[in-house]
């Protein structure tokens, strides 16, 4: 069953009305709001463009605690998630034989899955954090899977032109465009359908509203699901909303786009 509920899904939480109401509930949560607050402060002033932001975030969200930043609180859910991500692909047709792009791989939580499964060298790791990277190396060492030769890059931006034409089977971004303000996501939507290989798709997860769209600091961002399918269709890829991620259990939205013939 879904945890997005009508409600939840026209809640602006960027208004100060949702930030006092939240707050009355959670007291133990507005000290680490004011310190995001203020961090996201100092680094907008350093920072004018989103990537250099959003990596410094990274990088000091990483040097506190690696899996809570990819948004995992223990363990047990760094390990539940990424699980997540992977049956799910599987469940949709991933094959051992195929070449998978992971955008915004972050620690490997869900990539360590894949490159297990996945033949030698069919899994690609990109990620603007150097941090995050850092930790990735570390999990692919931990899980024993350095004979799977996966490729693990770090990346300034989403045009993906180190990448050869029609070559991957499967692109994947999970929390990516949650953290990305709709110039980045746009980017990503010109270029994917160019390193997409006949028939494979390109899923991606979101911060989904339908009321007004809006985002949290500079790290949180929600949108309308027709403002995304309408994105994919401007750069000629056929896109859909896949209902059968609502029923796991995860806050985000999932689409699926996939090249015209």
């Amino acid at each position: 069953m879904s945890t997005r509920t009508a409600a939840s899904l026209h809640t602006n939480r960027a208004s100060w009305l949702h930030r006092i109401r939240y707050a009355v509930r959670h007291p133990g949560r507005i000290l680490p709001y004011a310190r995001r607050g203020a961090r996201d402060l100092r680094l907008r002033m350093i920072h004018r463009d989103h990537v250099a932001y959003y990596r410094a975030v990274m990088a000091s969200d990483t040097a506190r605690d690696p899996k809570a930043a990819v948004g995992s609180r223990s363990e047990e859910r760094w390990l539940a998630l990424g699980r997540m991500q992977f049956d799910y692909l599987v469940e949709h047709g991933l094959r051992p034989e195929h070449r998978l792009l992971d955008i915004g791989c972050g620690n490997l939580r869900a990539g360590w899955h894949f490159i297990a499964y996945l033949d030698e060298g069919g899994y690609y790791g990109i990620d603007i954090s150097p941090d995050i990277m850092i930790e990735a190396k570390k999990a692919l060492v931990e899980r024993g899977l350095q004979a799977k030769l996966p490729h693990l890059t770090v990346t300034r931006d989403l045009t993906f032109d180190f990448l050869p034409d029609h070559h991957f089977d499967v692109v994947h971004a999970h929390s990516v465009f949650s953290h990305s303000p709709v110039e980045v996501i746009d980017e990503c939507l010109a270029h994917v359908g160019r390193v997409l290989a006949p028939g494979g798709f390109f899923d991606f997860t979101f911060d989904r509203t339908e009321g007004t769209e809006h985002h949290v600091l500079r790290e949180d961002f929600y949108y309308r699901t027709s403002t995304l399918l309408s994105l994919a269709e401007r750069h000629g890829l056929t896109a859909r909303f896949m209902e059968d991620w609502e029923e796991r259990p995860h806050g985000q939205s999932k689409i699926r786009v996939t090249a015209r013939a």
